[in-house]
């Protein structure tokens, strides 16, 4: 199982903290009030009832999960490196939101608003390095960027420099020349959109860095918004690798579907039929909405085809992209909603987003205020100013050095000392650029800086859990879904695919629920219309030809006629088997859901037991929901499990 989607099943399964409030279930030393499971209770259920039953039913899942954190806890796994690691990223990732002005935070939804109003057009020039990089590899990056800039300047075309020798490290750049078309808010990197909207069009940017490495952007064209598009569409795959008679033949097929389309045929129905891409077929070709204030982007090709039709419910002529060909179909235009209306999606998208790091500068002032901060730091880094030398940018600083002890600052009556800063700076020695004259004061202040305020930010993240419930709640949410996780994992999920014996053992003690239904050993024609069904059926009768000279003259020069299949079939598990009487040899035209079968049966295959390999994902699956019945028996012997049913049955009265 997915370890993220586990771990949003259990994100309801919060226990916050409620005064005067009955105990409703007690597990171990643990109490569980009547507050806390309601509020569970209702989170898991969209129509809740509060009969007997449903609550009794409900109150077993509930104690089948907290049996598993309980043991997880017993065993250690809050203490396991990899799993505090984890979790306490997640708590960085919760914690952004409460750590941010609220009023700066404000005018960052009004400018992202803004931002959605209008695009950009941009190209760039990537000079590629790490966000951890040596001061010399950054440097050189710089000088790199600066260089491609200076040619600009100098007259060069941005394309040209872009696609020239020692130009842009962006791998699409020999294809576009640097041009990234037209966005909006959220879908570039903050620090990227940042500069697009603040660069004069025309203009050529100053460097800038994102995680990427360093930039410079010219803006190239701006439009008002299109507004966000819902679209459909059907594809034919022809990758852009595809050889000279994969693309001819993918061709001929999309010109097809395009012509049934424009005789009238039915464009769901042909995207079932036709479509290449799996992640819509199954859902008449719908996509995820694209455009304004979304963070989806498509393929240049796409979007232009989309947004040229006119109407809801029009289509366009093939198209390709490097994914193949695509007839897109339009299903809805919206244009850009009031601030009012989209003030709460913005909010949400600016607190998941980088951007909201920007607010923390005034928001650590604000701390400073309020928790009475005092600084020491004039006389405090006189050390560091004397002692750091060039060994530092190489990893050689040593915090031992360090003879004494000064406090540096105080925050909430909190001390932070010389050592807490010397380690910092052994951790983080990577991206110094020490000055020309040999000088590290600059990167004893810059460093200093940011660990001052990265220190005085964990010691508010430190505090957020009794300052805000609802922190509180959601991190133990994140906590009892990555301990259920890891221990699902080895005590049952893994456990039951690498344990080879006790496998085999399962199936051989439980052969009964194992074996395959009716089946047929033959060929399965599928046509898409009755007269190439008969034209098929005409040609088996004959007996003188392969299946493969039968799709090869039903289809000609089409490549939507008919579709063939050889193999053994289970008549149980394939719906257009199952609805029909089959006789051995060649069977009689029948139609299912809008397509034509013809089905030649060699042989016909009573039921039989299956072997360990042809059952083994279902022995799998098996096993373990028999690992983990017999391990919440234990648990259930192992730990102290009350629950109040006079409260229980209460709830909802």
């Amino acid at each position: 199982m997915n370890k993220l989607l586990l771990i949003a099943l259990t994100l309801t399964l919060s226990l916050s903290s409620f005064a005067q409030d009955p105990v409703i279930m007690t597990i171990n030393d643990q109490e569980i009030t009547k507050s806390e499971f309601l509020q569970i209770y209702l989170k898991n259920n969209n129509d809740p009832q509060y009969d007997k039953v449903s609550l009794d039913e409900y109150m077993e899942l509930f104690k089948k999960f907290k049996l598993k954190v309980a043991e997880a806890e017993a065993l250690g796994y809050d203490t396991i490196p990899k799993l505090v690691k984890e979790l306490g990223g997640y708590r960085k990732q919760l914690a952004l939101p409460y750590l941010i002005d609220s009023a700066k935070n404000e005018s960052l939804i009004k400018e992202a608003y803004l931002r959605t109003k209008e695009e950009v057009r941009v190209s760039h020039i990537l000079i590629k390095v790490s966000e951890k990089a040596s001061p010399a590899d950054t440097l050189a990056a710089y000088n790199r960027i600066m260089r491609l800039k200076d040619r600009i300047n100098d007259g060069l075309s941005f394309k040209d420099v872009a696609q020239g020798k020692g130009g842009s490290e962006d791998p699409s750049v020999a294809k576009n020349g640097g041009d990234l078309n037209f966005f909006s808010a959220f879908q570039m990197v903050y620090p990227f959109e940042e500069k697009a909207y603040t660069t004069e069009l025309d203009k050529v940017s100053d460097p800038f860095r994102t995680r990427f490495g360093y930039h410079i952007l010219q803006v190239t064209d701006k439009r008002p918004a299109r507004g966000t598009i819902e679209t459909a569409h059907i594809m034919v795959a022809a990758k852009i690798s595809a050889s000279q008679d994969e693309v001819e033949n993918a061709t001929a097929k999309i010109n097809e579907i395009y012509e049934l389309l424009e005789n009238g045929g039915n464009f769901e129905e042909l995207v079932a039929k036709y479509s290449d891409d799996p992640s819509s077929n199954k859902k008449n070709g719908v996509l995820p909405p694209f455009g304004t204030g979304t963070t989806t982007r498509m393929v240049t090709e796409f979007e232009e085809a989309a947004f040229t039709l006119k109407n809801d419910g029009e289509y366009s002529k093939p198209i390709r992209t490097n994914y193949g060909f695509h007839i897109v179909k339009r299903l809805k235009l919206t244009n850009l909603a009031s601030y009012e209306t989209m003030k709460k999606t913005l909010k949400s998208k600016v607190a998941k987003d980088e951007r909201s790091k920007t607010t923390q500068d005034s928001f650590v002032a604000k701390l400073k205020k309020e928790y009475n901060f005092k600084s020491y730091s004039e006389k405090g880094l006189k050390w560091f100013y004397k002692n750091l030398d060039s060994t530092y940018s190489k990893g050689q600083f040593d915090p031992s050095t360090l003879s004494k002890n000064k406090t540096l600052f105080k925050i909430d009556n909190k001390k932070f000392y010389q050592q807490d800063f010397a380690q910092y700076l052994k951790s983080n020695y990577r991206g110094a650029i020490i000055s020309t004259d040999g000088s590290l004061s600059n990167v004893v202040d810059a460093k200093y800086s940011k660990w001052e305020k990265e220190a005085i930010l964990n010691y508010e993240e430190s505090k957020l859990a009794t300052k805000y419930p609802a922190f509180k709640a959601l991190i133990t949410e994140y906590h009892d879904g990555i301990l259920l996780y890891e221990i699902m994992s080895d005590i049952v999920w893994n456990k039951a695919m690498k344990d080879t014996t006790g496998l085999k053992t399962y199936y051989n003690n439980n052969k009964s629920d194992y074996f395959w239904g009716t089946r047929i050993n033959g060929d399965v024609y599928e046509c898409y219309t009755l007269a190439s069904a008969n034209k098929v059926y005409d040609l088996l009768k004959t007996d003188t030809l392969s299946p493969v000279q039968v799709v090869q003259l039903i289809n000609g020069e089409s490549e939507l006629n008919i579709r063939h299949r050889n193999g053994k079939f289970d008549l149980n598990k394939t719906q257009h088997l199952s609805s029909r009487e089959l006789n051995d040899g060649l069977n009689s035209v029948y139609e299912l859901d809008g397509k034509y079968y013809i089905v030649v049966v060699s042989e016909t295959l009573e039921p039989a037991q299956k072997e360990f390999s042809e059952a083994k994902g279902a022995i799998t699956s098996n096993y373990q929901n028999f690992l983990e019945k017999n391990w919440l028996d234990e648990l259930n012997k192992k730990h102290s499990i009350k629950v109040n049913t006079q409260e229980l049955y209460s709830i909802g009265k």
